[in-house]
């Protein structure tokens, strides 16, 4: 792999990653000023790593990185809270094996949930991309499309609750589902 392709494979696959990874690393790393630093290290393991040639899974390896990196980190450090060793299991992140038959499945959901959020009104759509697929604040997608915060939060919840139906409806989406029958059972409509 050239060095172009590495860099290219390292911006379209890693860096997306940066939410995910940071969440891991501030979870499970005590010292919240060295999370920075700790998701550089992990960017320039990865990117040595791959340089031999490219991981199936690169949220895998990230995160299977920064969980090796953690252990290090803690291995060397003088003083070691017992906690912080005993704990070490936890680290491991889940890597669900993905057949061919479940990697097909995904990718028809991803497919019907992307037509169904195409059919939702375009404010609440947007509001829907910016809080649950960018993952901003309520405060900032407030802030970003100039509504409230009120607004933000009745439309998310208005845009969950359809695209939730729109799952349901084709048998598709189990956890969607389960949060439509949560939010019936709790005596609010989900039209």
């Amino acid at each position: 792999m050239t060095q172009d392709e590495l860099s290219a494979w390292f911006v379209d696959q890693v860096l997306p990653l940066e939410g995910v990874l940071e969440r891991y690393l501030r979870r499970n790393w005590r010292d919240g000023d060295e999370i920075a630093d700790l998701r550089q290290e992990v960017y320039a393991r990865v990117f040595d790593g791959c340089a031999q040639g490219q991981p199936d899974s690169a949220q895998a390896f990230v995160l299977s990185t920064a969980r090796n990196l953690l252990i290090d980190r803690a291995r060397r450090a003088q003083i070691v809270d017992i906690e912080t060793f005993a704990d070490m299991d936890a680290l491991a992140p889940t890597i669900d094996e993905l057949s061919p038959e479940r990697h097909l499945a995904a990718r028809s959901e991803l497919r019907l949930l992307q037509r169904a959020l195409e059919l939702l009104p375009a404010r609440c759509r947007e509001v829907v991309e910016l809080r649950k697929v960018e993952g901003l604040s309520q405060r900032e997608v407030a802030a970003r499309m100039g509504i409230s915060e009120d607004t933000v939060e009745k439309q998310v919840s208005k845009g969950v609750r359809a695209l939730a139906l729109a799952l349901q409806a084709t048998g598709l989406g189990g956890a969607a589902w389960a949060a439509a029958q949560a939010l019936q059972r709790r005596g609010r409509t989900t039209q």
